[in-house]
């Protein structure tokens, strides 16, 4: 591998463990506001799916309003009796999302030989405050409220192809939904971070993706 090529990473759920922050964010609420505490797994399951809904007919709107109106959503189909004004913990929990064990050892490894960069679904202010909880620098940075659009829809992609240019270039992510299947469209290469073991879609080729189960394997095929 040569020392220009550039890994870009999806955030939340391929650097940051999305899913546990997620998780305790309903907890936390449902208990502020004497929710039946037992909803909060089925609220964070539902979420994802909800989400997905929002961005897609929403995508003018900036992340935070998204993640409120998911959460009202949520709200409707678990008989949780929430009000609006209580609909946006998860933009003030989101920066105390932490990252996975593996990423920034991974993360300080892969920067001695390649550029780093992040694409990410959220507003400009959280990413900022969840790159604290990184010891690397990220030098190329793209976010929903930059090219007003969410993942899965090209923008992202394509802004950092603009940034790029002809160096090099693999996307690294965990879903296939937000990361690996555009990535794939336009034809990239891309590494699917497979920490949950899930067998492999056979919807599309998976000729130009690698698999790995987290992020120091991903290092590892690198350096080798």
């Amino acid at each position: 591998m040569r020392q220009n090529e550039v890994l870009t990473f999806d955030c939340y759920g391929t650097l940051i463990d999305w899913e546990t922050g997620i998780r305790t964010a309903f907890q936390n609420a449902l208990a502020k506001t004497n929710g039946p505490a037992q909803l909060a797994e089925k609220a964070a399951e539902i979420y994802e799916v909800e989400e997905r809904k929002v961005e897609k007919q929403t995508p003018h709107l900036p992340y935070r309003e998204i993640q409120a109106k998911t959460v009202l959503e949520v709200a409707a189909r678990i008989g949780w009796g929430l009000s609006p004004a209580d609909s946006s913990f998860l933009a003030k929990e989101l920066p105390r999302w932490q990252p996975f064990e593996d990423t920034n050892p991974a993360l300080a490894r892969l920067s001695k030989n390649h550029a780093l960069g992040i694409l990410s679904n959220v507003d400009n202010d959280l990413l900022d405050l969840t790159l604290k909880h990184f010891r690397t620098k990220f030098e190329i940075i793209v976010t929903a409220e930059r090219v007003r659009s969410y993942k899965p829809a090209l923008a992202h992609f394509k802004e950092a192809q603009r940034i790029i240019g002809d160096r090099p270039w693999i996307h690294v992510a965990s879903s296939m939904y937000h990361d690996i299947e555009p990535a794939n469209k336009l034809g990239l290469r891309a590494a699917w971070v497979n920490r949950k073991h899930l067998p492999k879609p056979d919807r599309f080729s998976l000729a130009d993706i690698w698999e790995v189960e987290d992020l120091l394997q991903l290092a590892e095929r690198l350096d080798a």
